[in-house]
């Protein structure tokens, strides 16, 4: 997992690079040489769905999806722990529903493409499918030390 965690967060590096890089390049090109840079809305649009996606299992990993831990800590450890579990069952499901819905969507649409760019819509979709699969294991992985640990995790929110 270490690996491929190490990836993601290189590729999500480059990812948000080139989200930056592709917008800065139509502003020269069409300031600068007059000549507007054709699809760099829809490659920086691409780069946004790449980078949400490819990040979103490294933001799980750090416990930043989404939890309601303010109304987790309102509960007692025992059936907090429970209700972690749950949270954590449904995560997997959700998501690995999601990765499916990907795949059987680009299976359907194989022969489609982006209209700017002619991108193959696998390739637009691949994103998703690949992101919802890893988002689905890491929330295993998250499950799998919550059970190990057999009791909830403390949740300390500091409110500003």
């Amino acid at each position: 997992m270490q690996a491929i965690r190490g990836a993601l967060r290189a590729l999500s590096f480059a990812l948000l690079a080139l989200l930056v890089a592709t917008p800065l390049a139509q502003i020269v090109m069409r300031s600068v040489f007059n000549v507007p840079m054709s699809g760099a809305e829809e490659l920086t649009r691409y780069f946004l769905v790449c980078a949400v996606f490819v990040a979103a299992p490294l933001v799980t990993r750090e416990g930043g999806q989404i939890a309601m831990e303010e109304m987790q800590a309102l509960v007692p450890a025992w059936p907090r722990w429970w209700l972690q579990m749950a949270i954590e069952l449904a995560g997997i499901a959700f998501f690995a529903l999601m990765a499916v819905a990907a795949v059987v969507t680009i299976g359907n649409n194989l022969r489609n493409q982006t209209a700017t760019l002619e991108m193959p819509f696998w390739l637009f979709m691949a994103p998703l499918a690949l992101g919802m699969a890893l988002l689905s294991l890491e929330t295993a992985v998250r499950l799998a030390h919550t059970w190990r640990r057999g009791h909830a995790e403390d949740k300390h929110t500091v409110l500003s």
